[in-house]
């Protein structure tokens, strides 16, 4: 079962599960791992977390809510340390799951914060016309976009800045890239216009708020994934 959903080699965090609530407020820790092997249904084994090239021993019976990145989008369970060892030369913690594997879903209108080029234009009605009827996508190839930058964006919308302003309501289409598996992989979604308003400090310049309009799960899920690798790689840098 474990093997449908999660994969050696898959990165995995680990936070301590807290039983009972300090009054410091202090953040709860998490450790960096990556999946080892699978030993059954509900054990796996994962690497020692390191951290400042030391490893961490993390201590058996300890308790843990997990994250897996796996191939098909992000899971979370709880699990408990049951065992710790050296296999060729591999420091190795073994994890029994505690509760069932479910989609993790707790950050996905998490808004990340970025810094993304989009082209963006108004949908023609014919567009339109193929959306209200369920039809799949078809964009019209070849019109023109107009420049935009996104600075936040999640799985449930974005916000960019363009010298064109929206309207409201109306539905557009959004270009951009975005990193996968080590490449730039090309989206085109549509977005419905929420709010749009004139900045004050860049006159002409409009910024947009902006609901993903009848996206398909694997697209959304690229984009939660990419907001977890990106945070990932800010998380590492600032150590």
């Amino acid at each position: 079962m474990l093997s449908k959903f999660i994969s050696e080699g898959d990165k995995i965090d680990l936070q301590v599960i807290a039983h009972g609530h300090g009054e410091n407020g202090a953040e709860q820790k998490t450790y960096y791992s990556t999946v080892y092997e699978i030993l059954s249904d509900d054990t796996l084994e994962i690497m020692m977390p390191i951290e400042q090239n030391k490893l961490i021993l993390l201590p058996v019976d300890s308790e843990y809510d997990v994250i897996v990145y796996g191939q098909s989008g992000l899971y979370q369970c709880a699990a408990r340390i049951i065992d710790r060892y050296k296999s060729s030369n591999v420091y190795i913690l073994v994890l029994e799951l505690t509760s069932n594997l479910r989609k993790y879903q707790r950050r996905e209108y998490y808004r990340f914060s970025c810094a993304l080029e989009m082209g963006a234009r108004n949908l023609m009605e014919e567009e339109i016309q193929h959306i209200d009827s369920k039809a799949t996508l078809e964009l019209q190839p070849g019109l023109p976009l107009k420049r935009s930058v996104i600075v936040d964006i999640s799985g449930g919308g974005l916000r960019f800045m363009s010298e064109q302003r929206y309207e409201p309501e109306s539905l557009i289409c959004c270009s951009f890239y975005l990193q996968k598996g080590g490449q730039q992989k090309k989206y085109e979604v549509v977005g419905r216009i929420l709010a749009a308003r004139n900045l004050d400090n860049k006159p002409g310049t409009y910024e947009h708020r902006v609901q993903f309009y009848n996206m398909n799960a694997e697209t959304r899920e690229d984009i939660i994934k990419y907001i977890f690798e990106e945070e990932r790689k800010l998380r590492n840098t600032e150590k």
